[in-house]
C-alpha cells in the first residue's frame, strides 16, 4: 500500500477569512472570522489549494454573515447556489441555527452547544461520507466530536488547540441532535470513566475538547512554548483532564506546537488605515507621519520625537496583565515628562474606566489616551507607536508582538507562551533580537522592561531606526501564513505516513 499521489485532506472549522477562487460555489463570498482560528484556517487551505492539493472544507452556513440573502436569488440562481457542483470543494453545513447569525459564536450556552451540535452533525452525517477524506483536520471543541468518528472509520485526524475552553453534554443529548455517537462513544472523553453505553448514555457528561485531542491522532497547540508550559503542568486554568490528554499525546510523539501568524491586512506598505505607507526603506518618513497622525486622533501631543507606547489588547485583568500597567502608569509618565512619553490605548474591557480615572485624576489627558477599540485606529498605532506593551501571564499564541513587528514597533512582554517563542531580546551590538522581555511577573518586571525600552529610544535615530528595519525585514519572513502551512503539511506528511506503516 502507498500513500496517495494527491490525499484528500478536510479541514473542519467554524469560521475562516476567505477562500481562493476556484474552490467552488461562491468561495469568494464567505467569510465568518472571530479570532486567529479564521486567519490559520484561510492561510493554511489557500497554501494547500496552491499547491494543488485535494484540500475540501467544512464550514456553517452563516448565510447572514455571508450576505446571502436566498429569498432574492432568481430561480436559476438559486439552482446554481445550490447545486453541489463537479469538483466543488467547500462543504456548507446546513440547518436553519446558522443562516440568521451575525457572529460566529454566541454568548449564551445553550446556544452555542446548539450550533455546535448542529454543525458536527452534518459534517459526520453528509460531509465526510462525501468526501471520503485520507486526513481530517479539526479546530476546537466545536468539531471535538469528529475525531471520534475519524477514528472509529480509520481516519487519521488532526486535533488543534486554539482556546482551552469546553463544554460538556451527554450522550443522550448529542445523539437528540442526529448524531449517532453509540457508533464511537467508546472514543469519547467522559466527565466519569464510563462502564458501558447505557450507564453512560444520560448520566456521564462528553468533555467536547478533551474528546478531541483525546481520540485525534495528533494534535497541535498554537505555541510551542504553550505547549511545554501544559505539559509542565503551568497554568492553573487548564483542566486536568485536558491536561492530561495532551501530555499523553505529547510523550507518544504525537503533539507539536505551531505558531499563528497575522492577517496579510497588516503590512504598512499597503494598509489602507495609514496616514502614510512605509516600508523597511522608508520607515522614518513612514513612522513621522502616522505619528503625528494619531496623536492628533487620540488627543495625544503632537510630537514626532515623543515615544509611544501602544497597548492593542483588550484590558483583561486575569489574561492581559493591564493591572501591572495600572500600577506604575503614574511612575512611568512622571518620570519621563521631560521626554513626552505617550501611552495611548485602544481597547476595550473592564480597565477602561480605571484607567480613565488615572488619566483624569493626574491631569495626563495629552499625555495617556484611553480609546474604545476602532480596527482603522488600532492599525495606525502599530504604526504611529514606537513600542507594544504586552505583559500577559499567559498568551497561548498571541498575535500583536509580531504585527508590532511589521511596523517597526518592538514588543515590550512578558516571557512566556507565544510571546516567548516570537521575542528575543534585543541586542543592537550584535544586530540580533526583536524586543524586550521581562521574567518576573508583577508591575517591577514591567518597569525594568519598559526602562530598557527607553534605552534604546534614546539611541541616536539612525542607529535605532536601523534596527527597527532590520527587525520589520526579519519579522515579514518569519511571521507569514506560508510558514505556518508547511509546518501543517509536515503533520499532514507524517500522519499519513504513519497511518501507512499501521496498516
Amino acid at each position: 500500500m502507498k500513500i496517495k499521489k494527491n490525499p484528500r485532506i478536510l479541514v473542519v472549522t467554524p469560521e475562516i477569512t476567505y477562500l481562493p477562487n476556484g474552490m467552488g460555489n461562491m468561495s469568494n463570498m464567505l467569510r465568518a472570522k472571530a479570532g486567529g482560528l479564521a486567519d490559520v484556517s484561510a492561510s493554511l487551505v489557500a497554501a494547500l489549494f496552491k499547491q494543488g492539493a485535494d484540500v475540501h472544507v467544512a464550514l456553517p452556513h452563516y448565510r447572514k454573515m455571508f450576505n446571502i440573502d436566498v429569498g432574492k436569488l432568481i430561480s436559476s440562481e438559486l439552482r446554481v447556489y445550490t447545486a453541489l457542483l463537479p469538483g466543488t470543494q467547500v462543504h456548507l453545513a446546513e440547518d436553519r441555527a446558522f443562516y440568521y447569525r451575525d457572529q460566529v459564536y454566541s454568548n449564551y450556552h445553550v446556544e452555542s452547544m446548539r450550533h455546535a451540535l448542529a454543525f458536527q452533525r452534518e459534517v459526520i452525517n453528509n460531509i465526510i461520507p462525501l468526501v471520503n477524506p485520507d486526513l481530517i483536520h479539526c479546530n476546537d471543541w466545536m468539531t471535538g466530536l469528529i475525531p471520534a468518528f475519524a477514528r472509529r472509520l480509520g481516519i487519521p485526524c488532526l486535533f488543534t488547540v486554539h482556546n482551552i475552553h469546553t463544554h460538556h453534554i451527554s450522550l443522550e443529548a448529542i445523539e437528540d441532535r442526529g448524531i449517532d455517537a453509540a457508533e464511537f462513544w467508546e472514543n469519547l472523553y467522559y466527565q466519569q470513566q464510563p462502564q458501558c453505553y447505557e450507564e453512560s448514555r444520560s448520566s456521564n457528561g462528553v468533555d467536547l475538547l478533551t474528546s478531541g485531542i483525546f481520540a485525534s491522532h495528533f494534535i497541535n497547540t498554537v505555541s510551542p512554548t504553550f505547549l511545554n508550559e501544559i505539559v509542565n503542568g503551568m497554568h492553573g486554568f487548564i483542566p486536568e483532564p485536558c491536561r492530561n490528554e495532551i501530555r499523553g499525546k505529547y510523550h507518544a510523539g504525537c503533539a507539536y506546537g505551531i505558531l499563528n501568524a497575522p492577517d496579510a491586512s497588516f503590512n504598512p506598505a499597503t494598509d489602507k488605515c495609514l496616514e502614510a505607507n512605509f516600508t523597511s526603506e522608508t520607515l522614518i518618513n513612514g513612522k513621522n507621519r502616522n505619528k503625528l497622525a494619531f496623536q492628533h486622533a487620540t488627543g495625544l501631543i503632537e510630537d514626532q520625537n515623543a515615544p509611544i507606547f501602544f497597548w492593542p489588547s483588550r484590558l483583561d485583568p486575569i489574561q492581559k496583565g493591564c493591572q501591572l500597567l495600572a500600577e506604575i502608569l503614574y511612575r512611568m509618565v512622571s518620570e519621563y515628562w521631560p521626554d513626552n512619553l505617550q501611552i495611548a490605548f485602544v481597547a476595550n474591557g473592564g480597565y477602561q474606566g480605571i484607567f480613565h480615572q488615572i488619566v483624569e485624576h493626574h491631569g495626563f489627558n495629552q499625555r495617556v489616551a484611553v480609546c474604545d477599540f476602532d480596527d482603522e485606529l488600532s492599525h495606525l498605532g502599530y504604526a504611529a507607536s514606537d513600542f507594544v506593551l504586552i505583559p500577559s501571564l499567559f498568551e497561548p499564541c498571541g498575535l500583536p508582538q509580531m504585527i508590532c513587528q511589521y511596523y517597526g514597533s518592538l514588543p515590550i512582554a512578558h516571557d512566556t507562551g507565544g510571546l516567548h517563542d516570537t521575542i528575543e531580546d534585543i541586542d543592537t551590538d550584535a544586530g540580533t533580537g526583536n524586543g524586550f522581555l521581562f521574567k518576573n511577573y508583577d508591575s517591577n518586571g514591567l518597569w525594568w522592561a519598559i526602562e530598557q525600552a527607553m534605552k534604546f529610544y534614546r539611541l541616536p535615530r539612525e542607529e535605532r531606526s536601523f534596527q527597527q528595519a532590520r527587525i520589520m525585514r526579519e519579522a515579514s519572513q518569519r511571521f507569514n501564513h506560508d510558514v505556518t502551512a508547511k509546518a501543517y503539511i509536515d503533520i499532514y506528511e507524517n500522519m499519513l505516513h504513519r497511518s501507512l506503516v499501521a496498516n
